[in-house]
């Protein structure tokens, strides 16, 4: 990207999140956690506490979601949720209009890159389940970096790239992506059809909230 005709106009890197930004899972990612909660005993969390956990490291929205649950029964608390998910996984699909957006920035020249807190197994499987191999530059996953909100999952991947903070974007549906990217140093867009209510977005600053993914593909074309 040293060529200055082939260089974005606001950001070099754009990096999303992947459940409930491009991938449609929230619904089902959120019943697979109740479920696990309540085949160890505990009391099932109600859908907005265990939406809320969605982005964060297994173990630790696990942890978060079930406060019944003791810590000796994590592992076993873990293996269900996975036993749940791996039954409903291929259920999932991308947003409609994510492929073609996602062209359209690669095609202006962006680098691309996912930060998420899936396993790297399970991103590696979704990628190859939703033919998107090659879409993207680089990627981290919350079991090979620190989960989110730290900011190193992006410091890692703009190190990776070579891209400074003020070229780089974040993309996601929690406040976990956003705090992540406002502790990072970088800018952010919001959009409201994932995990969280839009309305806890704003004290994190996000450029922008979008509504769908024509909505965010709009506002890319425009300012990135």
């Amino acid at each position: 990207m040293s060529n200055p005709s082939l260089r974005p106009r606001q950001f070099d890197l754009i990096a999303f999140d992947w459940d409930g930004t491009l991938f449609d899972s929230t619904a089902i990612i959120t019943r697979c956690i109740q479920r696990a909660v309540v085949d160890v005993g505990g009391q099932e969390p109600s859908r907005e506490a265990a939406s809320y956990v969605i982005g964060l490291g297994l173990m630790q929205a696990l942890a978060h979601a079930a406060p019944d649950v003791p810590v000796e029964k994590y592992p076993e608390l873990g293996l269900r949720y996975r036993d749940h998910y791996m039954a409903h996984q291929n259920d999932i699909i991308l947003f409609e209009g994510v492929l073609p957006m996602l062209a359209e920035l690669k095609a202006r020249h962006h680098w691309l890159s996912v930060a998420t807190g899936k396993s790297r197994k399970g991103l590696n499987e979704a990628l190859h389940d939703v033919d998107l191999k090659g879409m993207f530059d680089a990627s981290r996953t919350a079991d090979e970096t620190a989960g989110k909100p730290s900011p190193l999952m992006l410091q890692e991947l703009m190190r990776e790239l070579g891209v400074e903070p003020e070229r780089t974007l974040m993309i996601g549906d929690t406040t976990h992506d956003l705090q992540m990217a406002l502790n990072a140093g970088c800018a952010s867009v919001g959009v409201s059809y994932g995990a969280h209510e839009p309305s806890a977005f704003h004290a994190l600053q996000p450029r922008y909230v979008a509504h769908s993914v024509s909505d965010l593909r709009s506002w890319l074309n425009d300012n990135a």
